[in-house]
Parts: C-alpha cells; sequence; structure tokens
C-alpha cells in the first residue's frame, strides 16, 4: 500500500518564467490563453496586471514572475495567460497568471518529487508544494491557492465576480 501511495502521479501544467521552469497541477487549469489585452485597474498592486475578458467576465491577471520575485514577465510571442480557479477558506475564484510560455502537460510520479527546501525566515519557499525531476531537470511545483491567497488578490477576484453577476441580473430583467 505505501509502494502505491509513493508512485501514484498526478498530471502538471508546465511553463516557465525567465529561464526557470514551473508547474501547476492540471485540475485548476481552466484554460490556456494567448496574450491579449490586459485592462489596467488603477491602484492594484504591482503584480496586478490588470483585468482581461474571458467570455464577457473580468478576470484578475498576474504578472507570476513578478509576484514570486523573478522579474516582469515580457510580451513576446510565447507569453500565455493560463486562467486557473484557486480557492482560499473553500471560495473558489477564477484567477488569470502571466507566464513567459507554457510548455506541456506532464506526470510526475509523488516519488519524483521532494518537499520544497526551507532557507530562512519563510522565503518564498511556501508558495512551493515540491520541487519535481523530471529528465534530469528540476520543476518547482507551486501551490496556486498560496501564490495567490492574498487579500488583494482574492479581493479583487470578488469584486469582479460580484460585478459580473451584478450585471447579469440587470441584463436578464
Amino acid at each position: 500500500m505505501q509502494d502505491s501511495i509513493a508512485n501514484a502521479s498526478r498530471r502538471y501544467l508546465t511553463l516557465t518564467l525567465g529561464s526557470e521552469s514551473f508547474a501547476i497541477h492540471i485540475d485548476v487549469v481552466r484554460e490556456i490563453l494567448d496574450y491579449t489585452d490586459i485592462t489596467r485597474i488603477p491602484q492594484a498592486p504591482p503584480f496586478m496586471r490588470g483585468v482581461v475578458n474571458v467570455r464577457g467576465a473580468a478576470v484578475p491577471v498576474v504578472d507570476l514572475a513578478h509576484k514570486l520575485g523573478l522579474g516582469e514577465v515580457k510580451r513576446t510571442i510565447n507569453t500565455r495567460i493560463v486562467i486557473m480557479e484557486v480557492s482560499r477558506d473553500g471560495v473558489p475564484s477564477v484567477m488569470g497568471a502571466l507566464a513567459d510560455s507554457v510548455r506541456e502537460v506532464l506526470e510526475l510520479n509523488d516519488g519524483n518529487i521532494a518537499p520544497p527546501l526551507r532557507m530562512g525566515a519563510q522565503a518564498k519557499a511556501d508558495c512551493l508544494r515540491g520541487i519535481g525531476n523530471h529528465d534530469g531537470r528540476f520543476i518547482l511545483i507551486l501551490d496556486v491557492d498560496r501564490v495567490f491567497a492574498t487579500d488583494e488578490l482574492l479581493d479583487m477576484a470578488g469584486l469582479l465576480t460580484s460585478a459580473s453577476s451584478d450585471a447579469d441580473a440587470q441584463v436578464s430583467v
């Protein structure tokens, strides 16, 4: 029984931020968009790029590299927006993450994932679920619920969701 748990595999979407490879569990990914116009929000935190229109709904977009302290994502032909569903205290929110590129979906065995390294006083490792090893390269596995768990982001997502619901209610009247 213990061996089957250690050898369980999970699917991850891999993406790049600068020269680093990251992965997020595929279950939180809703869709992947090409880079599109992002509407800036006044007085938003620096890592918040703004909002994008996803089938009529305003979805907040975070510069994932900036949020993790890795610089900023630059717009190129490979830049993507990963639309995800994240949760805080059991409440789901839809968020977008700007990435330099999206690579592939891969399977990682739990046995090939080491716990995140602890370096000093809660260095950015608290946003990592672990470090995967795939074909001799390391992939940093993000805990998206922790990455996107800041009050500013969730307040923005909640505000946009309620505004979208209010607009839908007014249209249907």
